[in-house]
């Protein structure tokens, strides 16, 4: 059974251990272990993550099969974009599920929480980058809706960088 639920500080581990675990299945493909660690260093970092379960405008959802979380997905509430007019937007910061589940249309359902979630706080809309080369999560948000806006060089260490997409929602 699928159930979702937001996360708390009691979360911590769980959070920093699903998306260190998704990072290096997404990234090591073909990106050098050293900038996907340098990442995976600050992003999942226990203090880190205590500050962002502790800021009002951040939410972690986490997503669970039987009693297992097997991935979580991490909003920020009214975070504008550049390459986007609207300013009551939530930008979808990450978005993960553990390989394993691919497939299974649990993803799915995390995203349609996640939108009902920024819907509550009168958001206007939706905003993310994806990794140009990750086309698995490309097809599955412009199945869901979501259109190019622009692109970004999202850095992953001090060394390297990833060319990404900006998509968009627009509720």
């Amino acid at each position: 059974m699928i159930q979702i639920r937001k996360a708390t500080i009691d979360d911590i581990n769980l959070i920093a251990d699903i998306g260190k675990t998704t990072f290096l299945e997404t990234y090591l493909v073909n990106t050098p272990k050293t900038d996907v660690e340098s990442f995976i260093e600050k992003a999942f970092n226990l203090n880190t993550l205590a500050e962002e379960l502790r800021n009002p405008t951040i939410e972690y959802y986490l997503l669970y099969a039987d009693k297992i979380v097997i991935g979580y997905a991490k909003i920020i509430l009214d975070t504008t974009n550049p390459n986007i007019a609207s300013q009551r937007i939530t930008k979808l910061d990450r978005f993960y599920v553990l390989k394993e589940f691919h497939g299974q249309n649990v993803g799915s359902k995390l995203f349609k929480y996640t939108i009902e979630a920024s819907k509550k706080y009168q958001q206007q809309g939706m905003w993310l980058y994806v990794w140009i080369e990750n086309k698995r999560a490309i097809n599955f948000y412009t199945k869901n809706n979501f259109k190019k806006v622009g692109v970004y060089d999202f850095v992953l260490s001090e060394t390297r960088s990833n060319p990404n997409d900006v998509l968009f929602l627009e509720y």
